[in-house]
């Protein structure tokens, strides 16, 4: 499955956001890349920001053009607002709730944990980053997995109460997904009435 693997500052300049985590040459030079990035004042179309507005929640949550068009189209399906639904689906993604959680130090992280079969969902090895996790279910980290330094560094410190809609138990190394979260609840800059828009052209 390919994946961007370029530089990230470069995606981060392009939106003036650290969308992938701390980031500090952003905090330098918050201006795009490239040559004339730092003297760029071309105005943006309506089309160019919406456009924008779905590039950055596909860098943000690491998803592919087709993978993010089939959440998009189960998220007009879906009872609510479409929007708030499309966002509600991208978290409950299970290579997120494994960030989220805190087992991993960054969404890229948490895809090559799962991939390499180092999560369970409910007590089974699932190695498919996008599997959607629903409320109720308990995610936790492999027992032959558990003394990985990368998990071990990635919680040491990590606040679990972050989130409401998990709850995590550091005994068992497990955290469980409680419900939905709200729009509010999630801390992703995301305006995602404006990836509505777009697609509903």
């Amino acid at each position: 499955m390919a994946r961007y693997i370029g530089p990230k500052t470069r995606i981060a300049r392009k939106f003036g956001e650290a969308i992938f985590g701390p980031d500090k040459v952003l905090s330098k030079r918050n201006f795009p890349p490239g040559q004339h990035g730092v003297n760029r004042r071309k105005k943006t179309s309506e089309y160019g920001i919406q456009l924008n507005e779905k590039q950055k929640a596909k860098y943000t949550y690491g998803v592919l053009e087709r993978q993010f068009r089939n959440l998009f189209e189960k998220a007009t399906r879906t009872k609510g607002i479409t929007g708030e639904v499309l966002l509600q689906l991208l978290e409950s993604r299970l290579d997120n709730v494994v960030f989220r959680l805190g087992i991993a130090p960054t969404r890229a992280a948490a895809r090559q944990l799962v991939s390499h079969k180092h999560i369970v969902v409910d007590g089974s090895v699932v190695n498919i980053p996008s599997y959607t996790i629903k409320p109720g279910q308990v995610i936790g980290v492999r027992e032959k997995s558990k003394s990985l330094e990368v998990v071990a560094d990635a919680l040491a410190g990590f606040n679990h109460s972050k989130y409401a809609w998990l709850e995590w138990d550091n005994t068992s190394m497990s955290g469980k997904f409680l419900h939905m979260p709200e729009r509010a609840d999630i801390p992703e800059n995301i305006k995602e009435q404006l990836i509505v828009e777009l697609y509903s052209k």
